[in-house]
């Protein structure tokens, strides 16, 4: 089971995402923008810059949504291996079957 607080630090993140992306891609799209002159474009990266550094979607990371695990993520089903593994062992997940020989 992960930190609670590293749980609740990528729950802030994914909420400063959300909150900033329409900002984000404004500027972005004045920063990349060829047409536009090179002061305009500066202060567009400037500004950029000046958002919070967790606001950035790069900086979240997937995890576990059961145990918080942040390592050996699948995507589609949104849990780690080790969580798949244990629900799969007890059936809970449709077409899993545990392997032995």
């Amino acid at each position: 089971m992960a930190k609670v607080s590293m749980v609740e630090r990528e729950k802030k993140r994914e909420r400063l995402v959300r909150q900033y992306a329409a900002k984000r891609a404004k500027l972005r799209a004045v920063a990349d923008d060829r047409e536009l002159p090179m002061e305009e474009r500066f202060k567009a990266r400037l500004k950029l810059a000046k958002l919070p550094r967790n606001s950035s979607p790069t900086r979240l990371h997937n995890r576990c949504q059961l145990t918080g695990r942040p390592h050996a993520y699948y995507r589609k089903l949104k849990v780690s291996r080790i969580a798949l593994r244990d629900l799969g062992s007890t059936g809970q997940i449709p077409g899993l079957v545990k392997s032995s020989w």
